[in-house]
């Protein structure tokens, strides 16, 4: 008799007991969830980015707005799958604290826009500053998830570098309108 041997696939890491199935299932949490938190942060920032940002005193180098949409939707997709890249490792590495940083930093996001396009109109310029400090921790948050996901994943910890150098230029856009307005 033969031993059997089990065919891996590139949604089943080596010594995996998850399923296929499984696995993709996770894959579109792990998508989706950004996704969802970035659609409702924006439909609850709407108003304001048709508002006081509209009429807003900002930096020579701000994109259209019709850019901020597909910019995101592409990062918060790659930071889905490097955040399941890493998930898919927990079997044989301790990723919870990778991913623990990884929702930190999910949340973080989440609460920039609310702050600094909601709390504009309620706190003025305070706001704006508040902002450019949650942004700071933001992108320190980002930094050390990118050096935890490294040693579990390094394709996982690459597609997080996008994220982090347009988080890099955001803050120059936040900084601007807070030092202008």
């Amino acid at each position: 008799m033969t031993p059997q041997t089990r065919t891996e696939t590139w949604l089943e890491p080596h010594g995996s007991p998850d399923s296929t199935v499984k696995q993709l299932i996770v894959l579109i949490l792990f998508v989706g969830i950004p996704q969802a938190a970035g659609f409702l942060g924006s439909m609850l920032t709407a108003e304001e980015t048709d508002g006081w940002y509209a009429a807003a005193d900002k930096a020579a180098w701000t994109p259209p707005d019709a850019v901020f949409g597909p910019v995101w939707t592409v990062l918060y997709l790659l930071m889905g799958v490097g955040a399941w890249l890493v998930w898919r490792r927990r079997h044989s590495v301790n990723a919870t604290p990778a991913l623990a940083l990884f929702v930190g930093q999910l949340v973080l996001n989440s609460i920039w826009s609310p702050l600094f396009f909601g709390g504009y109109p309620i706190f003025g310029t305070a706001a704006l500053w508040a902002a450019m400090v949650l942004i700071v921790v933001l992108i320190v948050a980002i930094a050390l998830t990118i050096w935890r996901f490294w040693p579990i994943s390094r394709l996982g910890a690459y597609l997080l570098l996008p994220y982090l150098a347009w988080t890099l230029y955001a803050s120059t856009l936040n900084f601007y309108i807070a030092l202008m307005n």
